[in-house]
C-alpha cells in the first residue's frame, strides 16, 4: 500500500515535469488518460451499455475523472505537494459529510485550519487565485467520483465501467491537449515519459491497491491513502526541487491527519473498490492512483 502511494505521486512529480517539453499540463492529461484509457480497454474489454441510465452514469463517471485532472493544471501555478493536499478535501469533505459523530467536528476544523495555512493571502507563496480555482475543481470532481463510483458499484460490477469512464474522459481533455500542445503530444520522448506518467499513477498502484486489500481493511487502506499529501510534498522536492514552507507542511500534516482520523474513526468502513481506485485514495478511496492522479 505505501509502495502504491509512492506510485502515484512519483509519477504525478514526473508528469509536472513534462509540461515543458510537452507544451502545457493539458497536453500530459490528454497523453496520461489516453494511455490509461488504452490499457484499461485492453485489459477489461468491456461491452457498451445498453440501459440508457448505464450510459448516462459512464458519461458522469468519466466527466468526473477528467474533472481530477484539473490538478495537473493546479500544479502550474503551485508546488505538487500544495495541489494535491487541496484536491483531498474533496473526499474528506464527502467523508465528513457522512458522519454523525462529534469527532468528525474536530477533524473537519482540523482540515479547514490546513486550508487556511495554504490559501491564507497574507503568506507570500500563497497561491494564485486561478491555480486555487483549478485545484477546487479538481477536488469537486474527486468528491463526485466518489459518490458515482458507489453508484456505479452497485449497478455494474468488475473493471468494465471504470474503462468505459475513463476512455470517455481521454475524448474530453484530447481537444484540449491538442490545442495546448499541438504536435508536441506526438514527439516519441513525451510519448514514452507520458506512458511510464500513466503507468506509475495509474497500474501500478491500482495492481498494488487490489493485493492491500486483499490483506487489509478497507479502513486500514484509506487510512494509509491519506499520506498521499505528504508523499506528494516529498516527490516535489526530490523530483521537481520544489522546497515548502513550514507553515505549508503544517498544513500538509493537518489536511492528511484530517482524513486519516476521519476514516478511522468512521462508524462503517470507506467504501470500497468497485473495479476502480485514479484516487486521489485519500480519506476514503478514490481514483487518483489510477486515472489521475
Amino acid at each position: 500500500m505505501l509502495t502504491s502511494v509512492v506510485s502515484v505521486q512519483t509519477g504525478q512529480a514526473i508528469g509536472k515535469g513534462l509540461f515543458g517539453a510537452a507544451g502545457g499540463p493539458w497536453g500530459v492529461v490528454a497523453i496520461r488518460l489516453t494511455f490509461a484509457a488504452l490499457l484499461l480497454l485492453a485489459w477489461w474489454r468491456p461491452r457498451l451499455p445498453r440501459e440508457r441510465t448505464d450510459v448516462v452514469l459512464i458519461l458522469a463517471f468519466g466527466t468526473a475523472i477528467a474533472g481530477m485532472n484539473l490538478g495537473y493544471l493546479a500544479m502550474k501555478y503551485m508546488p505538487l505537494g500544495v495541489a494535491m493536499t487541496i484536491q483531498l478535501m474533496g473526499p474528506l469533505v464527502v467523508s465528513l459529510c457522512a458522519a454523525r459523530r462529534m469527532v468528525h467536528l474536530l477533524w473537519g476544523l482540523l482540515a479547514v485550519t490546513g486550508l487556511v495555512l495554504f490559501t491564507s493571502p497574507g503568506t507570500a507563496d500563497a497561491p494564485p487565485a486561478i491555480g486555487l480555482l483549478f485545484a477546487v475543481g479538481s477536488a469537486i470532481s474527486m468528491g463526485s467520483y466518489l459518490l458515482l463510483s458507489k453508484r456505479t458499484g452497485a449497478r455494474m460490477s468488475g473493471g468494465q465501467p471504470l474503462a468505459l469512464a475513463v476512455a470517455w474522459a481521454a475524448v474530453l481533455t484530447l481537444p484540449f491537449g491538442v490545442l495546448d500542445s499541438g504536435s508536441r503530444m506526438l514527439e516519441a520522448g513525451v510519448l514514452w515519459v507520458g506512458l511510464a506518467v500513466a503507468v506509475l499513477s495509474a497500474a501500478v498502484p491500482y495492481s498494488l491497491e487490489l493485493a492491500a486489500l486483499r490483506h487489509l481493511p478497507a479502513r486500514t487502506v484509506g487510512v494509509l491513502q491519506s499520506l498521499e499529501p505528504v508523499a506528494a510534498g516529498i516527490a516535489g522536492l526530490l523530483l521537481l526541487g520544489e522546497h515548502l514552507g513550514g507553515h505549508q507542511w503544517l498544513a500538509i500534516v493537518c489536511i492528511s491527519a484530517a482524513s486519516a482520523g476521519t476514516v478511522a474513526t468512521h462508524e462503517t468502513p470507506p467504501a470500497t473498490h468497485s473495479g476502480t481506485r485514479s484516487r486521489k485514495t485519500s480519506g476514503v478511496t478514490s481514483d487518483r492512483g489510477k486515472v489521475r492522479r
